[in-house]
């Protein structure tokens, strides 16, 4: 009996298809299939019933199942040991992203980057997805760790946060808008009931908290456009197709647009975007060692 035979079967079970188990290994269907009838050959019984659409376990195999897993997760067990002691760390984290997450004040390219260049044996996996989907996957293990937009004060059950970004929305516009009055220096959320909106999707920190205030206000925003890349909602805006929500730009980042910008008020409007990841800590020293550095490269003054 092998490790990559317990490997294989446990891949079979879990994704119920050979082909589907093959990919996530990363090897040819055709070699998990015999390196398996080898294993049940040894067992003198099958594990598998292949009959079905999908492939599911026998009554035997799904007794040694547990085993299977178990011995799996002590091999693991002893790698990891062993890494701790060398110093080594490697392994696969799953890190998701809210969209809007990557900022100039929070400059995770590099910081990955530089993760990378000294850990080259972790692979870190990235995915986009919205604030509350990625909320449950780290609940249910899915995901490693994760940053996230936050539409309230409320932390999440099961979850610790830390604020990466914490800074007040704006509304930005094209220099000839209306809405730019003489002596105007912010602008009131009412201003907007019947204004088109271009706006990051929801699921965002910045939609959802645009979507509240708006609702405590009375009114339904009016949003015209949406696209997951601030840069592009702030070009719309350039190009007059509506006001801009976005988090307060630089002076100057906003001026080579030609935009405009006032800040947000009654009431006052923040965007808060924060490294999350489940309550009892990441498992694998692969995760811990990322958290470790993202959490250390978190600006100090927010």
């Amino acid at each position: 009996m092998e490790l990559r035979q317990l490997r294989y079967f446990v891949a079979v079970v879990e994704e119920a298809n050979f082909t589907r188990a093959a990919t996530a290994l990363h090897v040819a269907q055709p070699g998990v299939s015999a390196q398996i009838r080898q294993l049940e050959r040894e067992f003198g019984q099958p594990l598998l019933d292949r009959s079905g659409r999908t492939v599911t376990t026998t009554e035997v195999g799904e007794a040694v199942l547990p085993y299977a897993r178990a011995a799996l997760a002590a091999v693991e067990g002893m790698r990891q040991t062993v890494d701790e002691f060398t110093g080594l760390v490697r392994g696969h984290v799953t890190l998701g992203l809210v969209s809007g997450a990557a900022t100039e004040e929070y400059d995770m390219a590099t910081l990955l980057a530089d993760f990378h260049d000294e850990h080259p044996q972790v692979e870190i996996s990235l995915i986009e997805d919205t604030s509350e989907r990625m909320l449950t996957a780290l609940r249910r293990g899915e995901l490693d760790l994760a940053v996230v937009g936050l539409a309230d004060d409320d932390s999440p059950p099961n979850i610790n946060l830390e604020i990466l970004i914490d800074t007040p929305l704006v509304a930005a516009m094209a220099p000839d808008d209306p809405l730019l009055l003489p002596g105007r220096t912010a602008l009131p959320l009412t201003a907007l009931a019947d204004r088109p909106l271009i706006s990051l999707p929801r699921g965002t920190d910045i939609r959802d908290v645009l979507e509240r205030a708006c609702r405590q206000a009375g009114f339904q925003p009016r949003v015209a456009f949406e696209a997951a890349a601030p840069t592009l909602l702030a070009r719309f805006a350039a190009r007059g197709l509506g006001v801009a929500i976005l988090r307060e730009d630089p002076p100057e980042a906003a001026a080579a647009l030609g935009l405009r910008t006032l800040p947000l008020t009654s009431p006052a409007l923040r965007g808060r975007i924060a490294l999350a990841w489940p309550a009892g800590g990441p498992t694998g020293p692969a995760a811990k060692a990322v958290l470790s550095r993202m959490r250390k490269g978190i600006p100090q003054a927010r």
